[in-house]
């Protein structure tokens, strides 16, 4: 957790930026992006230095060379160590002009960190704002893999205001939830065909450092951790590197981040790969066909989007694979020939678990779109037999576009860390989900159609034609009127007629 010592110094960074001319969020995020890249150049020489001093030989591995680069000057003065120590003006030339071009040299190393460094831009404007920003950093504690996480979770948040190609973020508690709903388990192999910043990727692993902290008791497990589980794709270079820097704070060595089209590029080497998918995908409307992949419109023949990922993903996964996504409403109801292919296809051919219709103000203030999170299995020989339905009302977060907490922090989230009474519930719905998913094959079959959590059978969706929609199925109390009998009615409508006419007359006789 973030002391608020620690938010005012990256608001101190955040507000240098600004002030120093560059104010489109994402790119301050990549600037700092590569500054933290060169912080942490700089410590792993510094531990490999000590290691060789200790054993008393050479170094193994130097990711600064000895000797100097083109232009006569020192690899040593590149390192972060020893160039924040720089005047102004000389650490600026040695930063953009040596440093940087260095950067660019590193995407040999088989690192995604350095692969993704290999267009680096320095547009930090003057030497005054680079002095400040890299002060201000290095006072920033980064030594607790936690503590840097959250750092950079921090500055994330920031960049939810550019709201550039969709990239705005997927709340972190959401995606915390539909992580808890999959409980991905440490020999699973993991993707987000949309990565983004790689929030879904990073909740999943400090959720296997939680659950399952014995993955980093053999070497075997460690290995597949740090270098085979996590897989991202994303066609955007700036969100790839911001991505791969997530992972990396967040103690993950060398993550499969790449750039790849994944609506566009056909899938061979990708498709029955992965045993877990967890995706927001951007639905950005529609694609022409000669865009599409063919791969995909084997699956279904459409050129929206959201159907499109929705075949991703059946096509990314193994048999037995299982995935959380988010899709837009229109996904469970839409009436086009492709969206009941599609529906039909999850229920008859796969194995649909759930469908957990949002709040539209989840998104606010950056989307007012009604959207659900959909759970199901890849089987290609069916297995659906109940589909469990859950109506969120409330995330914890006020649904406007202010998005304030309307409960303590340890009272938020999916697994708050104290219990909820039942008027908190009414505020944050997340930690009932995972309680009742785990009933979703006991008590909640015997919930009525009126309750919050509920599941319809196959055939009752069949016979809907495939609709998806929870209003399809939930059903309304009407609240109960006691009515008199008629008989007593029209003695008391009686009764009040002869007190009408009798007043009438006294009326009459005062004024007579």
């Amino acid at each position: 957790m973030l002391t608020g010592e620690i938010r005012s110094q990256i608001d101190q960074i955040w507000n240098a930026f600004w002030t120093g001319g560059i104010s489109n969020p994402l790119e301050v995020i990549e600037q700092i992006t590569y500054l933290l890249f060169l912080r942490r150049l700089d410590e792993l020489e510094t531990l490999e230095e000590l290691k060789a001093t200790r054993l008393k030989r050479a170094m193994e591995r130097r990711i600064f060379p000895e000797g100097q680069d083109d232009r006569k000057r020192p690899y040593d003065q590149f390192r972060w160590s020893r160039f924040k120590h720089l005047e102004a003006r000389e650490m600026y030339a040695v930063v953009s002009e040596h440093v940087f071009p260095f950067l660019r040299t590193l995407g040999g190393d088989d690192s995604t960190y350095a692969q993704h460094m290999k267009d680096a831009r320095f547009t930090i404007p003057t030497p005054q704002l680079l002095a400040k920003v890299v002060d201000l950093l290095d006072h920033v504690p980064m030594e607790d893999r936690d503590t840097k996480g959250d750092i950079y979770e921090y500055m994330l948040g920031k960049i939810a205001s550019a709201g550039q190609n969709g990239q705005f973020r997927t709340p972190r508690h959401i995606i915390r939830l539909m992580v808890e709903l999959l409980a991905p388990k440490p020999t699973d192999v993991i993707c987000d065909p949309a990565c983004g910043t790689c929030g879904f990727l990073v909740s999943a692993g400090e959720y296997l450092r939680e659950r399952h902290p014995e993955i980093f008791t053999s070497a075997k497990s460690r290995e597949h951790f740090h270098h085979g589980l996590f897989h991202g794709f994303d066609f955007d270079n700036v969100m790839l590197r911001i991505g791969s820097m997530n992972m990396l704070l967040h103690g993950v060595e060398n993550p499969d981040i790449r750039y790849r089209d994944s609506l566009s590029q056909d899938h061979a080497g990708e498709e029955e790969k992965y045993t877990v998918v967890l995706a927001n995908p951007p639905f950005a409307g529609s694609l022409d066909y000669e865009q599409c992949a063919k791969d995909l419109l084997q699956i279904v023949k459409t050129k929206k989007t959201e159907l499109l990922f929705l075949a991703l993903f059946l096509r990314l996964l193994k048999p037995g694979g299982r995935a959380a996504v988010i899709v837009p409403d229109g996904v469970l109801f839409g009436s086009s020939k492709a969206h009941k292919a599609l529906r039909e296809m999850l229920v008859e051919k796969q194995k649909l678990d759930a469908v957990i219709s949002l709040p539209s103000g989840v998104f606010r203030p950056y989307a007012g779109v009604s959207t659900a999170i959909l759970l199901f299995t890849k089987t290609n020989s069916g297995g659906t037999d109940h589909v469990w339905f859950y109506d969120v009302e409330a995330d914890g977060i006020s649904l406007d576009d202010k998005r304030v907490p309307l409960l303590p922090e340890e009272k938020l989230g999916s697994v708050p860390a104290q219990a909820l009474s039942a008027d908190e519930h009414a505020k944050n719905n997340l930690p009932d989900i995972v309680t009742r998913w785990a009933q979703r094959e006991g008590a909640e079959r015997d919930h009525p159609r009126t309750a919050q959590s509920f599941c319809v059978p196959k055939a009752d969706i069949e016979a809907a034609g495939y609709d998806l929609s929870i209003n399809r199925y939930k059903e309304v109390v009407h609240e109960q009127v006691d009515h008199l009998p008629p008989k007593q009615i029209l003695a008391e409508l009686v009764a009040l007629e002869d007190e009408i006419q009798k007043g009438l007359k006294e009326l009459e006789a005062t004024l007579g």
